[in-house]
């Protein structure tokens, strides 16, 4: 069983900063980690793979630091890692990087349809940088090939169908699909595994294959900034809250006091 983990470094979540002229994260020189969902991601590939055999391709879009990320996935068990990038890559929205690795699994896939050598794409849920949730879905509809979100467990592969279990906010679904297919994964489906010293060891000598917008034949005006409907017009922190007023008496006082207050913020 083939399987393609799409993970995406993120900047620690001690060390998040803006930059203040253009208003969006600063991702070059900033400590980063994996994105924490993705982590599941990579751990269900890797089960996966242990159970069924076959091959784990770890693919992202970066700037070249994005490599030890990719490193370290390979030093918990992953086969082969792609790093996608490119100066015109950068600024991209969730619909311009959907596409980005649509085209990369593409190549990976060169032959298309029911010849893909791949079997299924692992995302993790969600970014924590962005929290959108919409890069996942993205990739399978540029695909083609069908999807299911917030997979809390994997119960069955079987004559080229996956069922799985859905989380929802009221309890979770069984959904069946064909295979190839997406899913992204939250964090109840598994627990990561940490780097073997072997894997470490292996890590550090393995070649991270980089790849360009040329290589996968990518449309120039859809990819990066050019290729993005929607802009980030800005990010800052929000000011700290201040304390709030408390106002003291009998229950009576406190509902006038508080009426009155409220008058005189105009609230009511």
């Amino acid at each position: 069983m083939n399987i393609i983990i799409c993970i995406k470094q993120v900047p620690a979540t001690t060390n998040v900063q803006i930059d203040s002229e253009t208003g969006r994260l600063k991702r070059e020189g900033v400590e980063s980690i994996i994105n924490p969902f993705d982590e599941y991601a990579l751990e269900e590939g890797l089960r996966l793979k242990e159970k069924f055999a076959g091959k784990v391709i770890v693919l992202s879009m970066g700037p070249p630091q994005a490599e030890t990320a990719l490193r370290e996935c390979i030093a918990r068990g992953a086969d082969e890692s792609i790093l996608l990038s490119d100066k015109n890559f950068a600024g991209a929205d969730t619909l311009a990087t959907a596409y980005t690795l649509a085209q990369a699994i593409k190549k990976i896939n060169p032959g298309g349809g029911s010849s893909t050598p791949y079997d299924l794409i692992i995302c993790g849920k969600q970014a924590i940088d962005g929290d959108t949730a919409q890069v996942g879905p993205g990739i399978a509809e540029k695909l083609n090939i069908p999807h299911i979100c917030y997979v809390r467990k994997i119960e069955e592969i079987k004559d080229g169908m996956l069922r799985v279990e859905r989380l929802m906010e009221d309890g979770y679904d069984i959904l069946e699909m064909k295979l190839p297919a997406l899913i992204t994964v939250v964090k109840e489906i598994n627990i990561p595994r940490l780097p073997s010293l072997r894997g470490l060891l292996l890590a550090k000598k393995t070649k991270i294959n980089l790849w360009n917008a040329e290589i996968i034949n990518a449309e120039k005006d859809k990819i990066g900034m050019t290729g993005s409907p929607t802009t980030v017009k800005k990010i800052f922190t929000p000011p700290a809250r201040k304390g709030g007023e408390t106002i003291s008496g009998s229950p009576e006082e406190i509902a006038q006091k508080t009426a009155s207050r409220l008058k005189e913020l105009k609230i009511i």
